[in-house]
Order: structure tokens, then C-alpha cells, then sequence
């Protein structure tokens, strides 16, 4: 099926076969559709909905179009990542929880890009961290394997996604692409914590995952409408586990944490982030990063949990409070930058 046909099937509310929906990603991939059929495509799987099999099949081409590292021999690798696109301009909550969760004994291949929907991209904190993202592959697994966490800087590793680039931005909406990252980690990762932007989308993502092969994931999506575990409202969850999806809530008292308001954890620029960020991690915080840590830890927490060091979500957000309030994660973000500029100067 070529793009025009899939077009005209998807304003009639039809939905796409895996086969077809892998035909037109084919199309996008190597080049061949025009940036106004890809925005056509965006705009109309966003108000059909996109269909596990339309999702599946797109992200089944979207890996196989990858640049690949393989890390999957390497204990508890985790990744904890959000689609964008809740329109809160939150704090960059999925990267600090990364090097909380790295800083305690997961493996995190982080896999993320620039801002298209938000602020701040997980790229543009890490940037400001002082972190190293033009790594070739060699450099970016030597940080996963020697420090316990890298980033997988998206442009690096699906290099076919740059003809969906400009449509992206200039539309500058939540789209199936939001929803393929995640899904498309190069790393070899089968464990996710994945905030989505509608909670429509938890148990769809988490059965994608399904079939993808992953072996232990929780999608989640807050009650007041963040693509994380919220510290305001309940959270739903959908959790892939042992080959099965089951859905539960949950409420930050469950875990031990008092709910407060968002207020205060909303920046305008990945600086104001990650000033938020350091204050959170470090060992004497203000009032609104003491916020800011317990709203990492919730996360964080599942991504533990997921990882497998821990046997429950409750178990594994006291460890991340434990890691927080010790300084280590700190400390990995500050390894991790020195680690990846000694790399590249050493592997020019």
C-alpha cells in the first residue's frame, strides 16, 4: 500500500493492517514521502487514533531502520522515558530518575532527543549538564557498560527519522512519533517505565510492548494529565509482567509520600531545569526541591522496580529516596559528564 492509498483509509476512520502501516514508515524511512504527506499522517492517525497494530508495526520498522548497540547482556537494564507532549513543561522528571536509578546498580540506556513538544528534551538538559552527546557508538556503549548509563541521543541512532524532522517541528503536536521513541530504544532494552500523554494509551502501549518482546514494563499516566507518576494525583498504571498486562493506580501515600501540588515544578528552559534538578539531587534542597525529589523518586521508584532490583514499586521508590538523599545521583550525573568528554577526547 503506498502513502496516498494508507491516507485515504485513515480519513475514512479504516484502520491499517501491520503489513500496510509497515509499507508506509518503509515509505518515510527511505525517503520517499513528501514532508505534507507525513504531516497528513501525523494529523490523521492522531484523530482516527492509532491502533496497536498501526503503533506495533511502526515501531517494528522504525528498530529494524535503527543504528544499533548491544547492552543486553548487562544486568537490570532499565529504560524510563516520556512521550512529550502533556503540554505541562514539567521539570525533566524521566532523566533525573535516570541517575537515580543508575546510581542504584541499574544499567539505564537512555534513550531521548531534543524538545519538539515541550521545553526542554532530555538532549537539551543533558547538554546543559555539561554531558557529551556526540559519541559514536563505541563511545556510547563504553558509557553504558563503564558508568551504568548512557544516553542514546535519537538523531545518532535513527538517522531515517530526519525525513519526519521537519513536519514534526513544524506542526509541533504530539503525534505517533511522540509515541515510537520510547518504543525504539537501539539499545537492546526489554524494560521500560514509559509515561504517555493519555491514559488511553497505557494498556494499548503496554500490549505493543507485548509484542515487541519486552519482559517487564509499567506505562503510566496521571490523573491530572502528566506523561509521569504524578506527586498531585493518582497515577494509572499498565504493567507487562511475566507476559501479562494487568492495570492498577497509584496514589503517592501508597508509597509513603505526602501529595502536593505541581506548582513550582513547571519550567521555561532546560537551564531552569536542571537548576531544579541539582537542587532536588543535592544534599541540602530548598523547599520546591524537596518537591522536586519526591516526584523523582516516584518515578525513579518504577524504574527500579522494573530493573528488578527491587520486588515491588514501594521497595524501589525508598531506595531511590535513599540514593537521593545520599548525594550519589548527584554524583552520577557529574561522573557521567567527565566521563563522556574524557572519552571523546581520548577516542577523537
Amino acid at each position: 500500500m503506498n502513502i496516498q492509498q494508507a491516507l485515504h483509509n485513515i480519513t475514512k476512520n479504516i484502520e491499517l493492517t501491520q503489513d500496510q502501516m509497515e509499507c508506509v514508515m518503509r515509505t518515510i524511512m527511505n525517503g520517499e514521502a513528501t514532508d505534507a504527506q507525513i504531516g497528513a499522517l501525523m494529523m490523521g492517525l492522531r484523530l482516527k487514533g492509532e491502533s496497536i497494530d498501526e503503533i506495533t508495526a511502526a515501531a517494528r520498522v522504525m528498530r529494524e531502520f535503527a543504528i544499533k548497540i548491544d547492552v543486553s547482556d548487562l544486568p537490570y537494564l532499565v529504560d524510563i522515558v516520556g512521550t512529550g507532549g502533556d503540554e505541562q513543561n514539567l521539570f525533566n522528571v524521566s532523566t533525573a530518575s535516570s541517575f537515580v536509578t543508575a546510581a542504584a546498580g541499574a544499567t539505564v540506556a537512555k534513550h531521548g532527543g531534543r524538545g519538539v513538544s515541550s521545553k526542554s528534551g532530555s538532549s537539551d538538559l543533558l547538554e546543559q549538564a555539561g554531558i557529551n552527546l556526540d559519541l559514536n557508538m563505541q563511545q556510547t556503549e563504553r558509557c553504558i557498560r563503564d558508568i551504568g548509563i548512557g544516553f542514546l541521543f535519537a538523531p545518532n541512532h535513527h538517522k531515517a527519522m530526519k525525513y519526519a524532522a521537519g513536519p514534526r517541528k513544524e506542526l509541533g503536536f504530539r503525534s505517533i512519533f511522540n509515541l515510537l521513541g520510547p518504543l525504539t530504544n537501539p539499545a537492546g532494552v526489554r524494560r521500560f517505565v514509559i509515561g504517555v500523554f493519555s491514559k488511553e494509551l497505557c494498556r494499548p502501549l503496554a500490549e505493543v510492548l507485548k509484542h515487541l518482546g519486552a519482559e517487564h514494563v509499567m506505562v503510566v499516566h496521571s490523573r491530572d494529565g502528566l506523561d509521569e507518576i504524578s506527586l498531585a494525583s493518582s497515577t494509572s498504571v499498565a504493567e507487562l509482567k511475566n507476559g501479562e498486562v494487568f492495570e492498577w493506580e497509584i496514589l503517592p501515600e501508597d508509597v509513603d509520600i505526602e501529595s502536593q501540588t505541581l506548582t513550582h515544578l513547571s519550567v521555561d528552559s532546560s537551564t531552569e531545569s536542571l537548576n531544579l534538578i541539582k537542587d532536588a539531587l543535592g544534599k541540602k534542597k530548598s523547599p520546591v526541591g524537596e518537591k522536586a525529589a519526591n516526584m523523582i523518586a516516584l518515578n525513579a521508584g518504577a524504574a527500579i522496580y522494573v530493573s528488578g532490583l527491587t520486588s515491588s514499586y514501594k521497595h524501589g521508590v525508598a531506595l531511590a529516596h535513599d540514593i537521593i538523599y545520599g548525594g550519589q545521583a548527584l554524583e552520577k550525573m557529574s561522573v557521567l559528564s567527565e566521563f563522556t568528554k574524557t572519552v571523546k577526547q581520548y577516542n577523537a
